[in-house]
């Protein structure tokens, strides 16, 4: 099966379609992503937060796929802003992943109320990765449109990706504008939600019963449909193989517009507000 890529500002491409290991235990990462690989993914998301990187690397490592095969994502920790630490900290990433380089490197949360509200510094630095060979794209999560205003006002350099928290109970239209008018790929995390009742609205069901598909099916198609990257998460190898199914059928003008309709706004967001988020851990 051949997974339609992205093209990215960079003049690189990623996969539209991958695996995420949030909240996958260390202990299992490096079978769910064994088990990926051998359904076809070809691109996995995961974070130094996750504490899953070394279980990815081992997955890798077994695969005995070529590394230009792969597309890897790993994102810099709250804990490790300040420049020197987030150098550091991907060259800790890259011994447990096993790699030379990541495809992806991202600021995995702007965190304005944490570090003098200097995210700018934190992206300087990511850019110097970029340049020095350690990281083929450098990007952003969570960023708000002032987040991104403000790091390409400074440097003058558009993030590759903006990975934001984006399915039809809150579609975060804002944030993926801002992406898009900077020219900056979105990247859909949650794109099932996180059990906030999408996958038994009846809006939702009534589609997949439409196109013999199930609601997790639907709700990724339309995010791909709407031009994001999304990267699903399961420990289980059949759902694994579900959800990656969803490339032989599209959703219709009108059906993307129903489950666009189904955006409560704030009142939808079930992750943090990347405007006071300011966990950083230990």
């Amino acid at each position: 099966m051949s997974i339609p890529r992205i093209e990215l500002n960079d003049h690189t491409s990623i996969p539209q379609f991958g695996l995420g290991v949030w909240q996958v235990p260390q202990e299992d990462a490096e079978r769910v992503v064994s088990d990926a690989f051998e359904l076809g993914y070809r691109h996995v998301d995961t974070a130094q937060m996750y504490g899953n990187e070394a279980g990815v690397g081992a997955a890798i490592a077994r695969s005995g796929l070529a590394r230009d095969d792969l597309y890897v994502t790993t994102k810099l920790n709250n804990n490790r802003h300040e420049p020197a630490q987030a150098k550091d900290s991907l060259k800790v990433s890259l011994d447990k992943l096993g790699l030379e380089k990541v495809d992806l490197f991202l600021i995995h949360w702007p965190l304005p109320t944490q570090y003098d509200g200097d995210f700018v510094a934190t992206w300087q630095a990511l850019l110097e990765l970029k340049e020095e060979g350690l990281a083929t794209s450098v990007g952003v999560s969570n960023f708000q449109p002032d987040h991104l205003d403000r790091i390409v006002e400074a440097t003058g350099v558009v993030p590759a990706v903006n990975q934001i928290e984006v399915h039809p109970y809150f579609a975060n239209e804002a944030a993926r504008a801002a992406t898009t008018r900077h020219g900056s790929a979105v990247q859909a995390w949650s794109p099932l939600g996180q059990g906030g009742g999408e996958l038994d609205d009846p809006a939702v069901t009534a589609l997949a019963e439409r196109h013999g598909k199930t609601p997790a099916q639907v709700l990724l198609r339309w995010a791909l449909d709407r031009g994001d990257i999304v990267f699903p998460k399961s420990l289980s190898k059949s759902r694994l193989a579900e959800n990656f199914e969803v490339f032989d059928f599209e959703l219709g003008a009108d059906e993307i517009a129903t489950l666009a309709a189904l955006d409560k706004g704030e009142a939808g967001r079930q992750g943090p507000n990347p405007d006071t988020f300011d966990w950083i851990p230990d």
